[in-house]
């Protein structure tokens, strides 16, 4: 698997998941154009089928200019979900290996958690929601990256090493 931690269909790779720790900076040795959710309720994590890579992954994405990385993952959270979670904790740091165009690259992994699950209306990027089981099989159509990193954030959301961060 040329030491990545999971490799998709398209030849993408998470090359290594970094644990963000209270006082530690961002790595500064690739660019950071993304963030990433993992909500989590009990121990389902929230997954959203994208309309077009057809496939169930982790909400999140692109990094505006003049936004910060939570203030990204909190927008990118509402815009696919309807989900407002503004207190997000920062778990890690996902480095990417990607192939089209050939780079690589982190995202900011944060965590957050809900007490009920909310009504989910479809919109023009995401089709469905689902809350998957994270002591199970993923679904089978699953981003395998996503779903890695899903099960690499658990044990640093509530009281681990989860560091909170307040928009900025």
């Amino acid at each position: 698997m040329n030491g990545a931690l999971a490799i998709d269909t398209a030849g993408n790779a998470l090359m290594a998941y970094l644990p963000a720790s209270a006082g530690s900076d961002a790595p500064g040795d690739a660019p950071m154009p993304a963030a990433l959710v993992v909500v989590r309720h009990g121990m389902s994590v929230l997954l959203v089928f994208d309309r077009h890579r057809r496939q169930w992954e982790l909400p999140g994405g692109r990094i505006e200019p003049g936004e910060s990385p939570l203030q990204a993952g909190v927008r990118e959270l509402c815009e696919e979900t309807g989900l407002h979670l503004p207190a997000l904790a920062l778990v890690g740091y996902a480095r990417f290996r990607l192939v089209d165009p050939g780079r690589e690259e982190y995202a900011a992994v944060y965590t957050g958690r809900v007490t009920a699950r909310h009504r989910f209306v479809p919109n023009d990027e995401i089709s469905a929601m689902r809350w998957w089981d994270a002591t199970g099989a993923p679904p089978a159509d699953a981003q395998i990256i996503d779903i890695t990193l899903a099960r690499l954030s658990l044990p640093a959301a509530p009281g681990g090493a989860a560091r909170p961060e307040t928009p900025g």
